[in-house]
């Protein structure tokens, strides 16, 4: 096996993959890839005979596990921001996720299922020897020494102190440690891989010299047909920052509908990355405490016909100025308790239908709309976010049908978590765009599923 690489060689790698990348991306043309969603019909996680209600109270209780993991991460800020991140050392509960992606790892490449996850930085997979790992069913653990391309870093390498849970193990090479919640670990080594991406223009787009994490023990529940994570956050170790330059520091993507099974999510770079539409809006991404997450300041909730009313809560810390964070992994939307009682007073008296208690016990407006169908009319929510940008919520994304009879207002509180967000049922349909060099987030609506 090759030996592990000093300080002064990472930064060559990593001015060797900017250099290189845009040769990969076709003069800054971009490129895309699927993402799948976990109760997808092309998803190992899809269980046929499962029903919406079920599906939707089961992501609720995963929504729940994320708010808190977010609450935790932006509490436990150490008294010193510099070294950050090397004192957090929690990270999201693994099975908590929506969305997997295919990647290729090493060099001849090996693909294997991995979470994409907005709500993480490190970009790791399970690997031999694997002294204890939970079950992957196909393919079989990553072999560093069958690929010509896998380098050791060494624990004295700037991005290893930019590691989460890092340490120096008996060969002076860098080590991580995440522990996750409900009891969940991973440990192994920093490394440096090619990792290759399946473009949906049917070409596979190499990415060398990637920094990733390779897991030789975990602990805890996963996903059998899953090998690892992709984190997508804004910190220094995500897909996204290293890619950097080479995509222009732009990412996005386009969710459609999860009752369209034939539907496909797109996550895009570069070019392919830019939101643009008659109706697109910008707003600021506010930079906060861990800078893994994207935070935004939500203004205003609005009820089509009785007004709106302001959103004045702010995160759990005075670091964080922003007060609402937009991710891809949780599914509802959760907004604190005043405001969320405020719109909901609002929408009842706009609503005809006679009120009823939620079936599945997670929302705290519904209505009974028994043989109205799709005829049942509610009004329209706009979430209006600072810098002029407000998102006018189509029915789908608001008001969630949780039985034949039941519609349920789709948001909840975040009462006992301290943290809003903005969920991806919210944002299906919409393209919503990251541009991490000029630090805003543009969103336009969007037939998700032919894009």
């Amino acid at each position: 096996m090759a030996s592990p690489l000093p300080s002064f060689a990472i930064r060559l790698l990593i001015l060797s993959t900017t250099c290189f990348l845009p040769l990969l991306v076709r003069g800054k043309q971009g490129f895309s890839i699927d993402l799948i969603h976990r109760d997808s019909p092309k998803s190992p996680l899809s269980v046929p005979d499962s029903t919406p209600p079920s599906r939707l109270k089961a992501a609720a209780d995963r929504s729940f596990i994320r708010a808190s993991y977010f609450l935790y991460s932006i509490q436990n800020i150490p008294s010193s921001l510099s070294s950050a991140t090397n004192n957090l050392n929690s990270e999201i509960r693994p099975d908590s996720f929506e969305y997997l992606m295919r990647i290729y790892v090493g060099s001849p490449p090996e693909p294997f299922l991995a979470i994409a996850d907005t709500g993480s930085d490190l970009i790791w997979i399970q690997c031999k020897p694997c002294k204890y790992c939970f079950n992957q069913t196909n393919p079989d653990n990553f072999d560093p020494q069958a690929s010509s391309t896998y380098k050791k870093i060494t624990c004295d390498a700037d991005i290893c102190l930019a590691l989460s849970g890092n340490s120096c193990d008996s060969n002076h090479e860098c080590a991580y440690n995440y522990n996750y919640a409900g009891g969940f670990s991973v440990n192994g080594s920093l490394a440096s891989e090619t990792l290759s991406l399946d473009s949906t223009g049917g070409r596979l787009v190499p990415i060398p010299s990637i920094m990733f994490g390779c897991t030789h023990y975990s602990k805890g529940t996963f996903v059998d047909n899953g090998a690892g994570l992709v984190g997508l956050g804004g910190g220094r170790l995500s897909l996204i920052q290293q890619l950097g330059s080479a995509i222009e520091s732009k990412f996005s993507y386009c969710l459609p509908s999860f009752d369209i099974d034939s539907a496909t999510s797109r996550l895009h770079f570069g070019s392919n990355a830019v939101v643009h539409g008659y109706n697109s809006v910008t707003t600021p991404l506010i930079p906060g405490f861990p800078d893994t997450f994207y935070f935004l300041s939500l203004d205003r909730i609005s009820v089509e016909g009785q007004g709106s009313v302001r959103v004045s809560t702010t995160m759990p810390d005075a670091v964080n100025q922003g007060n609402i964070i937009i991710d891809s992994g949780t599914t509802l939307t959760l907004i604190d308790e005043d405001t969320l009682k405020s719109v909901e007073k609002k929408v009842a008296s706009s609503v005809s239908f006679p009120r009823v208690v939620d079936p599945i016990k997670v929302f705290g407006l519904c209505f009974n709309v028994s043989g109205a169908g799709d005829d049942a009319k509610f009004p329209a929510i706009t979430f209006e976010f600072s810098g002029g940008a407000p998102v006018v919520l189509p029915r789908a994304n608001s008001f969630f049908e949780v039985d034949n009879s039941t519609m349920c207002l789709g948001f909840v509180s975040s009462k006992g978590f301290g943290v809003n967000i903005f969920g991806n049922i919210a944002q299906q349909n919409f393209h919503i765009g990251y541009d991490l060099r000029s630090m805003e987030l543009t969103i336009a609506p969007a037939d998700c599923a032919n894009l």
